[in-house]
């Protein structure tokens, strides 16, 4: 069995002896108990081996954060499948690309899941006029008790031995937007949990809730692998509705509450919010930098700090603001972690002096698929390359002061230097006519267009200032990567004003 099986175990035994003081999973008004959870996930093993799931093979399971998703992670552990979480509203094309990069053995997803194969990307191979079949499905099971689909494909050829031994694969974007795989081993979730446990103070007694995909390295590292490795009850549900969260953080007696700054900011502003009544809650913020006055904002009217924390798929979680006094920054490094400030070359920058963000912990892993070669320059360190003492190259960059906090300043390119800036600052001009005509749908959707992300940008602060948004242009030249993110909180939260979250970036 693997590790998340082997937590599972060894919290069952635990909770055994206690009597199953405590839920393990907590769904809306559904509560399983630890016994009933071992269960589960047994029942769910017995039944992925009739399909053919074998050690070894790599699982996709594109679902949100229902209880089913642990079921079926932890059921994949403990036939030594490698689990691999995805987006269950990823793209048909990023599909394909994960399916080309991960070569999955099944897949299960909800009914109106994207399906496999909805829009094949034709990925270039070594033999580009051979006309083999990428992969194949070998067939489809409807698991048992549900609506979900487990969809099982052909092996291309037999297992070869890998370098690493993986029981977790999470993926995210790489620079060009392409989804990429990144490995984890056992060493890797054993030294995340224990950086998180330690940092935050849980244990057996606490209560955590994520309020992000499970997916997700935030959900994750902060939900799922914490929950399972101390034993502690985890708060889960697909639709986090702001509301809810701010219920639930009034009444459940909620340790630790991991989301997004864009849920924090809505949460302000919902005009029946009442404080948190304990004042031990941890709220902590990752995924997009922290504004400082939603900080302020959210402490004046939950009487709790907003903790900014920076982590990363490739090293889990790195930096917190552990009092929430520096909204500004992301604090000091969790339990476990180095983090340093250094030259492309890895040499050590002095405090104060920016450059890139490197780090080293137990959790750091730089296995990804598909593995991609890169020309190195020099004696420059590629991003998401490591050291051979271990340090890691994030591909941000950032201030360390001489108390070590650090403050994130944005991403770099391959060349070290701040990325996109020009090409920001020669918008400027195009700016200004698209959000004159804004009121203008037509006009303002045709000028957009031709200037691709930045026009959506524009269109996303419709009703704001043409200055202000030259503000945000000249405050941070990374608007541009970051527009699609916006528009999509935007989106997701009609109250969340565009134009703060630019700022923030």
């Amino acid at each position: 069995m693997s590790l998340l099986y082997e937590w599972l175990d060894s919290a069952a035994s635990v909770r055994r002896r206690g009597k199953f003081a405590q839920s393990a999973l907590i769904y809306r008004d559904t509560y399983l108990s630890w016994y009933g959870l071992v269960h589960r996930v047994d029942r769910r093993a017995r039944e992925l081996k009739t399909f053919g799931i074998e050690a070894g093979d790599w699982v996709g399971l594109m679902l949100g954060s229902v209880p089913e998703f642990m079921v079926l992670a932890l059921a994949l552990s403990k036939l030594e499948a490698v689990v691999v979480p995805l987006d269950p509203t990823i793209g048909g094309r990023d599909l394909d690309m994960v399916l080309a990069a991960a070569q999955l053995r099944a897949l299960i997803t909800r009914p109106n899941a994207s399906p496999p194969l909805a829009a094949p990307a034709n990925p270039t191979t070594a033999e580009p006029s051979s006309s083999k079949t990428r992969i194949s499905v070998e067939n489809r099971r409807r698991l048992s008790g549900t609506l979900l689909t487990c969809t099982v494909f052909k092996r291309l050829s037999p297992k070869q031995p890998a370098e690493s031994v993986p029981e977790v694969v999470l993926f995210t974007l790489d620079s060009g937007g392409d989804p990429k795989g990144v490995i984890r081993e056992r060493r890797h979730l054993e030294g995340v949990s224990t950086s998180v446990a330690r940092t935050l103070d849980v244990d057996a007694n606490s209560l955590l809730c994520a309020a992000t995909g499970l997916h997700t390295s935030q959900g994750f590292d902060l939900g799922l692998c914490t929950a399972l490795s101390r034993h502690t009850g985890l708060i889960l549900d697909d639709e986090m509705v702001v509301p809810r969260l701010a219920k639930m953080l009034a009444e459940q007696q909620l340790d630790i509450l991991a989301a997004t700054p864009a849920v924090f900011a809505a949460m302000t502003r919902l005009p029946t919010a009442r404080p948190c009544p304990s004042k031990r809650t941890l709220c902590v913020s990752s995924g997009a930098p922290l504004t400082p006055s939603v900080a302020r904002v959210f402490r004046r009217r939950f009487g709790v700090p907003l903790l900014s924390c920076y982590q990363a798929v490739e090293t889990g979680p790195v930096s917190l603001d552990r009092e929430g006094e520096h909204p500004d920054t992301v604090g000091r490094p969790f339990f476990g972690v180095d983090v340093r400030v250094a030259t492309s070359s890895g040499a050590v920058l002095p405090p104060g002096q920016a450059g890139s963000v490197w780090v080293r912990s137990a959790g750091v892993s730089a296995h990804v698929v598909p593995p991609v070669k890169v020309r190195r320059h020099g004696d420059e360190i590629p991003i998401s390359r490591c050291t051979t003492d271990g340090w890691l190259r994030t591909g941000d960059r950032g201030i360390l002061d001489r108390e070590g906090r650090l403050t994130l300043l944005g991403r770099e390119d391959a060349g070290g230097q701040p990325a996109l800036g020009g090409r920001m600052q020669d918008h400027r001009r195009e700016l200004a006519p698209v959000v004159e005509v804004a009121p203008d749908q037509g006009a303002a959707q045709a000028r957009a267009h031709r200037l691709g992300e930045v026009g959506r940008v524009a269109l996303g602060v419709v009703g704001h200032h043409l200055q202000d948004l030259l503000q945000v242009v000249d405050r941070h030249p990374l608007l541009e990567q970051q527009g699609p993110h916006l528009l999509d909180q935007a989106q997701l939260h009609p109250g969340l004003d565009i134009l703060d979250q630019g700022r923030a970036l």
